[in-house]
């Protein structure tokens, strides 16, 4: 690991930052007091909701720990312009989310409920969030759906704030470190939740990067610290992952189904239950692509949901909301990485400590195994 991660936290462990109410300030404490580094996840929130979150994580835990930003998102094509062919393409955009509107009204009606608006904000209180943590630093900041600008890098280093961002692709990884970003998160397709593109482009959907090959990748283009994220659950996949060239491994729905957890009661208990196998990317819910447990509501709106974020996740969140209350799972997004059916119920700190121990007999059984090899 580079000094300056280990400075942060003893163990190779980040909590990745889910957000909807996942990443509660309980589950990074936990984390972080065993060794860990815990997320925040800002997303969705306010600028205000925010900062009552780290005020309340800095009164449970005095190691650092991070918080995560969410980008601003470009507009669709064609706003703002009076080119005739990015108008159409701003007319066909909206067109597009209308359509799906018109689609998801059978939902409204079962869920007895009203679609929200699908011109709900594209920013997602970045400035104001940025404010916050320019006024009030924290010790680690990650952003994701983009890479700031160096002024905003530089700002957050002036504050004594280290900072990371999510790369899909190898020629992501070298825009944060243009950028002038300490660390970059290699996020590999088997990730749950949302991936962490760029830009999002419909003709790239479901070609995503397996992890270990990012990774790799990843560390041949840029001379960075790699943080992992991406399937991984067990401590022997640490181990790989830091083989690989990472520095340090991101886990997210290996902590969902933690105590301290702030996900949903069905959507900790579908992590294992048998009637949901497998993952997909889809754009049902947000329409970014996210890989989420293959339920009714993806199965029904996945193929036709446009590439249209926030729109779409704006539009959809009255109906997550009401299928909670309403306990169906079917109706919820229940965000998971492929490795979701090997989630241990644990106190998140417990499964720091469990993770720690298995990274260790991977790494003594390797060495041995070196040895071994060797000798021969």
């Amino acid at each position: 690991m580079s000094s300056a991660l280990t400075d942060l936290f003893p163990h190779p462990i980040v909590q990745a930052p889910m957000a909807g109410g996942v990443s509660v300030p309980q589950l990074a404490a936990a984390v972080c007091e065993a060794g860990g580094l815990g997320f925040l996840a800002a997303g969705y929130k306010t600028a205000d909701g925010m900062y009552r979150e780290i005020e309340q994580l800095r009164s449970l835990t005095g190691r650092p720990f991070g918080v995560n930003v969410f980008m601003p998102q470009p507009e669709h094509p064609g706003a703002g312009t009076g080119a005739t062919g990015t108008a159409g393409g701003a007319a066909s955009h909206a067109a597009a989310v209308d359509l799906y509107a018109h689609q998801l009204a059978g939902e409204a009606c079962w869920y007895e409920t009203e679609l929200g608006d699908p011109d709900g904000g594209r920013d997602d209180g970045y400035d104001a969030k940025l404010a916050v943590l320019l006024d009030d630093p924290v010790p680690v900041v990650s952003f994701h759906f983009g890479v700031p600008t160096r002024e905003v890098i530089d700002s957050l280093h002036r504050v004594g704030t280290f900072t990371l961002a999510t790369a899909t692709t190898p020629e992501e990884a070298v825009a944060v470190e243009r950028a002038g970003a300490d660390a970059v998160i290699a996020q590999g397709v088997e990730a749950g939740g949302h991936q962490g593109t760029h830009r999002d482009l419909p003709e790239t959907d479901g070609r995503g990067t397996g992890l270990l090959s990012l990774v790799a990748q990843v560390r041949e283009a840029v001379s960075l610290p790699v943080v992992a994220a991406g399937g991984i659950m067990r401590g022997g996949q640490i181990a790989a992952v830091l083989a690989a060239g990472a520095d340090a491994a991101q886990l997210g729905t290996a902590f969902l189904a933690t105590h301290e957890s702030g996900a949903h009661a069905l959507h900790k208990q579908a992590l294992t239950n048998p009637l949901f196998v497998r993952t997909e990317l889809t754009r049902a819910f947000s329409g970014r692509p996210a890989r989420g447990l293959v339920n009714r509501f993806l199965r029904e709106h996945g193929p036709y949901a446009p590439a249209a974020y926030p729109e779409v996740h704006h539009l959809t969140a009255p109906l997550r909301r009401a299928a909670a209350r309403a306990d169906d799972a079917q109706g919820m997004a229940l965000w998971a990485g492929q490795g979701h059916r090997m989630a241990r119920e644990l106190p998140a700190g417990r499964l720091v400590e469990v993770l720690a121990d298995e990274l260790a007999a991977a790494r003594t059984a390797l060495s041995g195994a070196a040895a071994g090899g060797a000798g021969r």
